[in-house]
């Protein structure tokens, strides 16, 4: 095992997802303590020309071109987790835990990653999960993703925190959104939110309910760090050098938030979510459930959709990784409603196993984010492609040439197998 010692009393052997997430915090320790541009000293020999977003490997290389585009408090905030950022690396680390049972004998002239959900075709079970403020990526933000999304036929989902508006978002997008909410503890700029996102074209609103443990409490310490390093100023983005969302988000643009203490109600019930219920006209997602407990009362009031998430590990430090709840959940649920699942996908080997595991669909966050910050609509794009790529590719080496063909015994787990 990985974190078993070697024979000979060497150090323990790390897997490469292992080595990868600690390269990765050492190139950060790095870069916030000032060391020279990451995009000055390339990894690979010298190149000819500049370098593309579609030249670009795989998703993981895509976190030190962001870094290396952005300013220290901007890439802190894409990051941060919670004290050590453990939950963060364990979001990743924990799909190597599973291993692929591959199959032959199958007939692999035709494969199709594509799936319908919600009614809808996907060309891909991958979707863009909401990320606020992307405009501190970079200066088209969420535009630059919608017309990604379009181009690569996408499901997106928009956060609360969004620079740009959602009206042009899904014009861009030329397609409905997902509305993620943060409804905040006013009741009444809660409904005014889930009523402008659904008048603007959002066909689902998406509760996030893991934030309410953390109002006040969130100790972002990669942040924190990386904000002590950046000596700009920026009151154009930052109200009175505020970082409160309803303060600056187009979303609440027009709103009376003067009652607003927080973006979570303090009691968020599941009396509160029947009262949410009743007034999303169309589909509500809960987002944020871990456990099958959480998962079973969202769809009792009335969930439309469950998203097994930890918000990327940025609320919380379980060290418990979201793959590792995907089964719980699903047991839960009992097919009742789809399953979705986001934290720590990086290889399209990751968007296989949640399937396997009984996902219906995988969101991804970070990534989004670098691939925007380094390149744009292209980042995203790419981003896009390589995830597509890589599964398909995975789905024909374990000899599963559709998204339906992949059933629960296609993984186990390396411990309980």
């Amino acid at each position: 095992m990985a974190h078993e010692r070697a024979k000979d009393g060497l150090a323990p052997r790390l897997t490469r997802r292992q080595f990868a997430a600690a390269a990765s915090a050492l190139l950060f320790a790095d870069w916030v303590a000032g060391a020279e541009d990451a995009s000055k000293s390339p990894p690979i020999g010298p190149r000819v020309g500049p370098l593309r977003a579609r030249d670009v490997l795989n998703v993981r290389d895509f976190e030190p071109l962001a870094r290396a585009a952005l300013p220290p408090a901007h890439f802190g905030y894409l990051a941060t987790g919670i004290d050590d950022d453990l939950t963060v690396r364990r979001n990743e680390q924990a799909f190597g835990d599973y291993e692929i049972r591959a199959r032959r004998f199958v007939d692999l002239s035709h494969t199709n990653t594509g799936i319908t959900l919600f009614g809808a075709h996907w060309r891909s079970p991958v979707y863009l999960s909401a990320v606020s403020s992307m405009r501190a990526f970079h200066p088209e933000g969420e535009a630059a993703v919608a017309r990604a999304a379009a181009t690569r036929s996408a499901q997106m989902m928009v956060s609360t925190g969004s620079s740009v508006s959602l009206e042009q978002m899904v014009k861009l997008r030329s397609a409905p959104v997902w509305q993620q909410l943060y409804p905040t503890d006013d009741w009444a700029i809660t409904q005014a939110l889930v009523q402008r996102a659904e008048a603007a074209g959002a066909n689902a609103i998406v509760l996030t309910v893991d934030s309410t443990a953390t109002a006040g409490a969130r100790n972002s310490e990669t942040l924190r760090r990386a904000a002590q390093t950046d000596s700009r100023h920026c009151p154009a983005c930052h109200v009175g050098n505020r970082h409160d969302m309803w303060l600056r988000a187009p979303l609440f643009s027009g709103l009376d938030v003067t009652r607003v203490r927080g973006l979570a109600p303090p009691a968020l019930t599941l009396e509160w979510l029947d009262r949410l219920r009743h007034i999303v006209r169309g589909k509500l997602f809960v987002k944020g459930v871990v456990t099958g407990e959480d998962a079973q009362a969202a769809v009792a009031h009335g969930a439309d959709a469950v998203i097994v998430s930890n918000h990327g590990g940025r609320n919380e430090e379980t060290l418990r990784a979201t793959i590792d709840c995907v089964p719980e959940v699903v047991q839960a649920v009992k097919g009742r409603v789809p399953v979705l699942m986001d934290g720590g996908v990086r290889r399209g080997t990751d968007v296989y196993k949640a399937i396997a595991l009984g996902a219906s669909a995988v969101g991804i966050g970070r990534p989004q984010g670098w691939g925007l910050a380094a390149f744009g609509q292209e980042g995203v794009e790419a981003v896009l492609d390589i995830y597509a790529r890589e599964l398909e590719a995975i789905m024909r080496q374990a000899g599963t040439p559709s998204i339906g063909a992949i059933g629960a015994r296609a993984v186990l787990h390396r411990d309980r197998a």
